[in-house]
């Protein structure tokens, strides 16, 4: 099968999506810190594959706990096959055995993390329990039940994410000799393109709309997230001028640019210069891209 490689790299608009670990009453967002001196903050590729496996509609690989008291490493059952399981298709395993080598299938499907396009700048949200704290005071009677407090990061923010997928190592395990049928692998990563359009998130009782309001791919003979580093919002608009230099024009045959109307101040920019179309019609385009391939081999 003719090597490919499916990449897009894709802009979405959410609110504190990933925490990290909390000190003292204070819960911190994911973060970094750039050249600038600026902190950004970032929603793991571990978040989004979470959220993404939750949203496939596919059946999860059922898992065991191998090892002996707190040693016990929590991993995919032996029996999880490929076959049946698109969760470790798309994003690999690793099976151990005492006393026996590793089995390990490495992702076909890779994402980076999802890092904010505008700078962290410390704002907090007071957090207190006061509706339930009043509601026992009044119920028991004992006033001396004081609220809890708590303070959490929170971050209103572009952010940036790249796929990736090897589309000739989809369906394929040279660990038990499965190979797919090919109409079986263009159907995986049709879901899987389905899912990242409409893409979403839970947390905090809050759900965040991960669904790309620019997305920008297709499928080529390089294997390469060709836009991940060229892809940035800057004062509520795409950065056009880097994406065209970096467009050859074999490359640019290839490329869908999709993006949602009237959202970015450079509007016509976007539509002009990189003939982008709706965010959908890019999805499409893609699976249609996909399941040529798969047909053609």
């Amino acid at each position: 099968m003719k090597s490919k490689g499916l990449t897009a790299t894709i802009i979405f608009e959410a609110n504190s999506a990933n925490y990290g670990e909390s000190l003292g009453n204070v819960t911190a967002l994911k973060k970094m810190t750039r050249g600038d001196g600026y902190q950004y903050t970032y929603i793991s590729r571990q978040a989004l594959r979470y959220n993404i496996v939750q949203q496939l509609g596919e059946p999860e690989a059922d898992l065991s706990a191998e090892g002996s008291g707190d040693k016990k490493v929590i991993q995919f059952s032996k029996s999880a096959s490929i076959k049946d399981y698109p969760e470790i298709d798309f994003f690999g395993y690793m099976k151990t055995e005492k006393g026996n080598n590793s089995n390990i299938r490495s992702a076909k499907v890779r994402l980076s993390n999802a890092i904010s396009q505008e700078p962290f700048a410390g704002d907090t949200d007071f957090l207190t329990n006061m509706g339930l704290a009043s509601r026992i005071r009044q119920t028991t009677g004992d006033n001396s039940i004081k609220n809890s407090l708590a303070n959490s990061e929170i971050h209103s923010s572009y952010y940036c994410y790249t796929i990736t997928a090897d589309l000739d190592q989809i369906g394929i395990d040279i660990n038990d000799g499965t190979e797919l049928e090919n109409d079986e692998k263009s159907r995986r990563v049709s879901v899987l393109l389905d899912t990242i359009a409409y893409l979403y998130r839970d947390i905090r009782g809050r759900r965040e709309d991960l669904k790309p309001l620019f997305i920008i791919g297709g499928v080529y003979d390089i294997k390469n997230p060709l836009f991940e580093n060229i892809v940035r919002v800057e004062k509520n608009a795409i950065k056009v001028s880097p994406i065209v230099k970096s467009l050859t024009p074999e490359l640019e045959k290839e490329t869908f640019v999709g993006y949602v109307e009237d959202y970015f101040e450079n509007n016509s920019e976007i539509e002009e210069k990189l003939k982008a179309q709706p965010v959908i019609q890019v999805i499409e385009g893609l699976k249609a891209k996909v399941a040529d391939y798969y047909e053609g081999n």
